[in-house]
């Protein structure tokens, strides 16, 4: 990666993915202010782009937040995870534009500045039936606004992943704050039953696949946990780890990735430094760990990021014993250069042992 590493630009199959995003976005406004117009002839044109804008953008939120679940119960939803973030900014962009025809249409033809109009036209909120649903989706466009401008990698490096990632995490409250904008707003108006049904759905699978993913991993850790000792614990059998791949466990509360490769055996901490990817689901691609979700690569024997990149991973000593894998559960300072266990050394012996076993019999 050091060597031939460039900054990721514009490439073929960006531009490819945001031309379909930006096709389907096109191809839906255009479905829905078409059957908005035959459906309700007396609508304007206003009226039907800011619907089709918002319901878009709510759409294309959907999606956003299934990619991270799907992705954790199925690998081939993984590259829907690469360019996500491109969603989000979409997301945003739609949310925007909503907003923007919505402040002009209900709050621009008085002589109070659009803004102040917004904010105290409306100020029942101990009203649940005329609540100011428009604050709701401020506090959503806001949100979303954050995110979008810090989706780069840029803010991600000086914010750090931590902050990065509870900054982004804000968007189920976003998610939040629109369902109540729709509720309290749309269907108080319109009493629609379809439209209800629609957003009962939308949540239901939401909430469901959410519980999917979280069931998987919690089965995960509980397993793991279970052979925890005071020393090395056991964490896995040999035939369990598959060449260039690893096997991810969990000891002292933490998830560690155990990656077999050329003979040998690596442990570091499963959290890529990038985006807290799952660095266990990925595999050794020229001689380091590579994840899954965006390419970030680490060394196995040290935790290291080739040069010229400078993130370290915690690492954990291992040990083999016959086919016993064995780890130290307390880690090593990130970067810490550890001496891989080598598979041959210990396999040997037993091997000896049948062969001897096998002369005798």
């Amino acid at each position: 990666m050091s060597a031939g590493y460039q900054a990721v630009g514009w490439n073929r199959q960006k531009k490819l993915y945001d031309a379909l995003v930006a096709l389907g976005i096109t191809s839906y406004l255009g479905a829905f202010a078409g059957a908005g117009a035959w459906l309700h002839p007396s609508a304007t044109a206003e009226t039907l782009l800011i619907r089709g804008l918002g319901t878009g953008a709510f759409l294309l939120l959907h999606v956003v937040l299934s990619i991270g679940p799907l992705a954790r119960l199925d690998r081939r939803f993984l590259p829907l995870l690469y360019n996500r973030r491109h969603l989000g900014v979409a997301t945003f962009g739609l949310a925007l534009c909503h907003a923007g025809f919505a402040l002009v249409q209900f709050h621009a033809l008085g002589d109070v500045n659009p803004f102040v109009s917004l904010l105290s036209s409306n100020t029942r909120y101990g009203s649940l039936p005329q609540f100011p649903f428009e604050a709701l989706g401020l506090v959503a466009l806001v949100i979303l606004f954050l995110m979008a401008a810090t989706s780069h990698d840029f803010w991600l490096a000086n914010l750090t992943a931590p902050v990065w990632k509870r900054l982004h995490m804000l968007v189920y409250v976003a998610y939040a704050a629109i369902v109540l904008h729709v509720v309290l707003g749309v269907l108080q108006a319109e009493r629609s039953p379809l439209l209800a049904g629609v957003l009962a759905l939308g949540v239901v699978w939401l909430v469901a696949l959410h519980l999917a993913a979280a069931r998987r991993e919690w089965a995960l850790d509980r397993e793991a946990k279970a052979s925890q000792d005071d020393e090395f614990v056991e964490v896995c059998r040999l035939d369990e780890i598959a060449e260039k791949r690893a096997r991810i466990a969990c000891v002292s509360g933490e998830r560690i990735a155990v990656f077999r490769y050329e003979g040998r055996l690596a442990a570091v901490s499963n959290v890529c430094q990038h985006q807290n990817g799952p660095l266990g689901e990925g595999r050794i691609i020229d001689g380091c760990i590579t994840c899954p979700w965006h390419g970030y690569q680490y060394l196995p024997h040290n935790g290291r990021a080739p040069a010229p990149f400078t993130e370290k991973l915690p690492t954990f000593r291992v040990r083999l014993e016959h086919d016993r894998v064995l780890v130290d559960p307390r880690p090593l300072p990130p970067g810490t250069q550890t001496e891989p266990a080598v598979i041959a050394d210990a396999l040997t012996p037993r091997r000896q042992a049948l062969a001897g076993h096998g002369r005798h019999a």
